[in-house]
């Protein structure tokens, strides 16, 4: 179990009024425990459960066909196992709960994830508990990293950023995306990533549209080449975007690029802690409008253990910036008609000082040139 993380967690339950913090996503799961359980996040109803009390103890709830990978993981820790075929995991979890003094406790766990059948069978089980939605309180903590989650942002996002550098140096004209989308799964293995989310590879026409996989399209002289991909590492995502040109880009879509690369270093500049995230947006905006380039609604997020998090650089929310936050940077043109698509995003740390660039082995201030 995560010492600093579960400290975290045991202020944020006095300050909240809780006895105990049950982590049911997988996300929360992995951000207590430290790992993932691998059948998890595919299959629901195949819970895992992190529970946390206010006064020190901490135990697992586990289904069986996971106990074996789980009891290596942490050893000696208290583990109550439900049958998949055999047990009602609620009423597992009530009697956990029970023993561990919490019959009548204040109870925190995410509302938003856990299916509404369990939720009723779990007040059903525990009808003296208060159970209260502790997904903001989850969400909160998540924004500041620890250094061991730094520590790990930081290798995720250099693993992903030489993946993408390396695919782009593998391909040429004439090959396909997918022979780009193999390189690019070949680098984020081989440098130590345990597996990838939302791998997009978009090429010439194709740049325009957000969130598209590998095709078979073949790469063409002056196809600009969209690529982002999230490594993952414990549950931890990190997403890095860069974008190539096929021998050449058009005038267009190189001073479009050029200002890009200006409002990022013009948000770059401005995050710090204390920094208004849509003082932020706002300054981006528009500098970005000055450039002629469209409207977009955030040019960044918070990132972890989820590909999206708060806080979000945008036009719809503001908040202060911490250091130990770390942020997806994302100024971008596409879906505007023009033909193409030019995207840059970098994984960003808030410090004392400023920020720090985690993704930092490939530069992208001027467009990839594939041969």
């Amino acid at each position: 179990m995560r010492k600093e993380i579960i400290s975290r967690q045991r202020d944020a339950m006095v300050e909240a009024g809780l006895d105990a913090l049950v982590a049911n996503s997988p996300e929360n799961f992995a951000y207590t425990t430290g790992f993932v359980v691998p059948s998890q996040h595919l299959m629901r109803w195949r819970h895992a459960m992190a529970v946390i009390t206010r006064h020190g103890r901490e135990a697992l709830l586990i289904v069986d066909m996971e106990e074996s990978t789980v009891r290596t993981r942490i050893p000696g820790l208290e583990i109550r196992v439900w049958g998949e075929f055999t047990d009602r995991p609620m009423e597992v979890l009530a009697n956990l709960l029970r023993d561990l003094g919490l019959e009548e406790g204040t109870i925190g766990l995410e509302m938003d994830y856990l299916p509404a059948r369990d939720l009723e069978q779990l007040k059903d089980f525990l009808p003296k508990a208060h159970l209260s939605s502790a997904q903001a309180l989850y969400s909160r903590l998540r924004q500041v990293k620890t250094p061991e989650e730094i520590a790990l942002m930081r290798q995720l996002s250099r693993i992903t950023d030489q993946a993408i550098g390396e695919a782009f140096h593998s391909v040429q004209q004439g090959m396909t995306e997918m022979d780009l989308a193999a390189a690019l799964t070949k680098g984020i293995y081989s440098r130590g990533a345990e597996q990838f989310k939302l791998m997009i590879v978009a090429t010439g026409e194709r740049s325009e549209f957000p969130n598209v996989g590998p095709t078979n399209r073949t790469l063409k002289p002056g196809d600009l080449c969209r690529v982002e991909i999230f490594g993952v590492i414990d549950g931890y995502h990190a997403g890095v975007c860069r974008t190539g040109a096929v021998e050449r880009a058009s005038p267009e879509s190189q001073v479009i690029w050029r200002n890009l690369i200006e409002c990022k270093y013009l948000v770059l500049d401005m995050i710090r802690p204390g920094a208004s995230t849509r003082a932020i947006y706002e300054a981006f905006s528009k500098k970005f409008s000055e450039l002629g380039l469209p409207p977009i609604s955030f040019v960044g997020h918070g990132i972890g253990l989820h590909l999206h998090e708060e806080p979000y650089l945008g036009k719809y929310s503001d908040s202060r910036l911490e250091a130990g936050m770390v942020l997806g940077i994302e100024p971008l043109v596409y879906g505007r008609g023009k033909g193409f698509g030019l995207q840059s995003k970098d994984m960003v740390l808030v410090t004392s000082a400023g920020c720090e660039v985690l993704s930092d082995q490939t530069t992208n201030d001027e467009l990839v040139v594939i041969p």
